[in-house]
């Protein structure tokens, strides 16, 4: 079975929250919760150069929202954003929301993530 990297954002899922999230992005952005979001998301969606990113790993992805990652893999506790790494049944911390919010643009999120991935 191959991994699968699980990205979990810092917002909730559901059509109310992510107009909210549209606007507090557009009017506070600087204010935003989720440095995640922030740099791999526009208003109009995921921006082409993540989604280009992406589509060349060789990995199978998922995307959860904050009150998808205790349902889904059991797992609470952990500060988001966060990327996770599932193998078999359990999912391991791979990249903390302390990493990730220290990345200021979308190439330094790219590096973190390709460095993080050739260490396993």
């Amino acid at each position: 079975m191959q991994d699968v990297i699980v990205f979990v954002y810092n917002a909730e899922s559901g059509l109310f929250n992510a107009l909210s999230d549209i606007a507090h992005k557009a009017l506070s952005p600087q204010t935003y919760p989720c440095n995640l979001c922030a740099l791999t998301h526009s208003a109009l969606g995921m921006r082409k150069e993540w989604k280009d990113y992406l589509d060349g790993l060789d990995l199978e992805k998922e995307f959860l929202h904050s009150d998808q990652l205790a349902r889904r893999y059991g797992a609470e506790g952990v500060a988001l954003p966060a990327v996770l790494r599932k193998r078999g049944e359990g999912v391991e911390l791979m990249i903390d929301a302390d990493a990730i919010n220290r990345c200021k643009s979308l190439e330094d999120l790219k590096g973190l993530l390709t460095a993080r991935l050739s260490e396993t």
